[in-house]
């Protein structure tokens, strides 16, 4: 089984990588700069497991063209596709430049329907497959200054449901990973928007409440090989579900804003954000 995971330098798509490879699949493990794979080339030395790395950016027509059709040729076919690439973009909304949306969108959610669409034709031809796409409890309910990301979110887990019923014929799976708070590097790279840095913003003083609670959550995150085992059973499963949601704050969350009334829910999350 041939698996292409996209974001694998470091996190949740290093973890799958190397978990996928241990039990049996033949991992390309791709990412933008592969100068950034010093820890999986590690791995792959000390276990001699079963990956081969490739430059992909996701951004990039050309580049995923060409890394689709080096991976296709060599391996003469694609069994799992997992979107991971992606990174989140904070600052209020009103904060965040037309730019920077567009570039938070191009990547989290463009760069999924265009590793997507150049792998879909492949799958079609073998009449199976299956397509993870990492999305996030943000992918489902919202926090306020992360409004970029979770808008990507909220489109691909849209655009998720809509390749499960148009994929079916073909017999190729498509399902959502919903991750609360993991343990990994995410929140230290996000980005933070460039209006957003100023002190005189007049949303400093509910972003520094804010984020001190958020704080708070990330010590009890779940660890990525949680994220990659679940996904390793979506894939496996005869008929897996659409949505998976990762960590027990997701969990325990999802349920809440399903279930709650609108109004009480909205009044929980601003007392647990400090609003």
């Amino acid at each position: 089984m041939i698996a292409l995971i996209t974001g694998s330098s470091s996190g949740i798509g290093l973890e799958t990588s190397v978990y996928l490879a241990r039990r049996g699949y033949t991992v390309w493990a791709t990412m933008r700069n592969l100068e950034k794979a010093v820890e999986l080339r590690k791995i792959i030395e000390s276990e001699r497991l079963p990956i081969e790395l490739a430059q992909l950016d996701v951004c990039n027509d050309s580049s995923v063209k060409v890394a689709i059709t080096q991976i296709v040729q060599k391996s003469g076919r694609i069994d799992v596709l997992v979107n991971n690439a992606g990174y989140g973009l904070r600052g209020a909304s009103e904060e965040v430049s037309l730019d920077e949306w567009k570039a938070q969108f191009e990547t989290n959610f463009f760069g999924a329907i265009r590793v997507t669409q150049a792998v879909l034709p492949q799958m079609r031809a073998q009449r199976s497959g299956a397509i993870v796409n990492i999305s996030s409890v943000l992918g489902r309910m919202a926090i306020p200054f992360s409004g970029p990301y979770i808008a990507s979110k909220f489109a691909l887990e849209g655009l998720t449901e809509t390749l499960r019923y148009e994929l079916a014929p073909w017999n190729i799976k498509v399902v959502l990973i919903e991750p609360g708070f993991i343990a990994t590097n995410f929140q230290q790279n996000a980005q933070l928007a460039q209006a957003a840095q100023s002190q005189d913003s007049p949303y400093a003083l509910f972003k520094q409440a804010s984020g001190r609670r958020v704080q708070r959550n990330i010590y009890r995150a779940a660890p990525p090989e949680r994220v990659a085992e679940t996904i390793y059973r979506a894939i496996t499963h005869p008929h897996p579900k659409l949505r998976y949601a990762v960590g027990r704050d997701a969990r325990l969350a999802l349920p809440l804003r399903r279930f709650l009334p609108e109004g009480l829910f909205e009044r929980i999350l601003k007392k647990q954000l400090g609003l």
